[in-house]
């Protein structure tokens, strides 16, 4: 799909936090034009987002309370999304995720799998019921969250279910691009570096964000926008193209 209808819309999940990439995804994406079904834990920040992106930007936007780690509640909610008369599914850009600091020797069973479910399992989840409807659409893009904590095994502020988790969508959008791409789906990861966000552990301080600064090759630790403008390009017409890569929005910190 190297062209989109004039009407289109993309699905953003994890976009409930204040300073969260989801948040920032679905901002630029409005301004993009998109029309946006908001996924996310926190069902009353998706719907005051919602409203918030109508008022503002005059999109169509609907948002809806949901788990991605429950894969009967995310089919629901995805299809409670398209009967609320939003134009067709093209995009779909899975950011919702979390961290977990917990050092191995004290990681327990439950820790291990809630951020599996999460990270993992929800990507795929909200994924297969999406892509249902891209194919029955004609095509479209998918962009998944994973992080250089993958590529590097951790040194970030996640331990190791994290950057297992986040492998795991490296190989997931792999597969997906090689089985989709003949439906006319493309399928992109972004890792990030850095990002002054919550999922750090709280707001970074300016003395955190000179030390992250030196292993980069920029100056600055990276900024919600950063990763929103690279998700608006991977789900946009012009990027049909690109299909199963991990682009690195990380100031440096990883070459390959």
């Amino acid at each position: 799909m190297d062209s989109f209808p004039a009407e289109r819309s993309a699905i953003v999940t994890g976009a409930g936090s204040r300073r969260g990439i989801g948040r920032a995804a679905a901002r630029r994406l409005a301004a993009d034009g998109w029309s946006l079904g908001l996924l996310d834990v926190d069902g009353s920040a998706v719907h005051e987002l919602a409203e918030e992106l109508r008022d503002e930007l005059g999109v169509r936007a609907v948002g809806m309370g949901v788990d991605v780690s429950d894969s009967a509640a995310v089919s629901a909610a995805v299809d409670e999304i398209e009967n609320a008369g939003l134009p067709p599914v093209v995009a779909l850009a899975n950011v919702a995720g979390v961290s977990s600091p917990t050092a191995y020797e004290d990681l327990d069973d439950a820790e291990w799998e809630r951020v599996l479910r999460v990270n993992l399992f929800g990507v795929h989840y909200v994924t297969r019921r999406v892509a249902r409807s891209m194919v029955a659409n004609g095509g479209g893009r998918i962009v998944s969250l994973s992080s250089v904590s993958a590529q590097r095994g951790g040194g970030t502020y996640s331990k190791t279910p994290y950057s297992v988790s986040k492998a795991g969508v490296i190989g997931l959008t792999r597969a997906l691009a090689r089985e989709l791409g003949p439906r006319g789906i493309t399928v992109n990861a972004i890792a990030p570096g850095p990002i002054d966000t919550d999922i750090m552990g709280g707001a970074l301080t300016d003395e955190r964000k000179a030390q992250l600064a030196e292993d980069l090759l920029v100056d600055r630790v990276g900024t919600v926008d950063d990763i929103a403008a690279a998700i608006s390009f991977l789900v946009s017409a012009d990027a049909g193209y690109i299909t199963g890569q991990t682009l690195n929005v990380d100031g440096g910190l990883y070459m390959h």
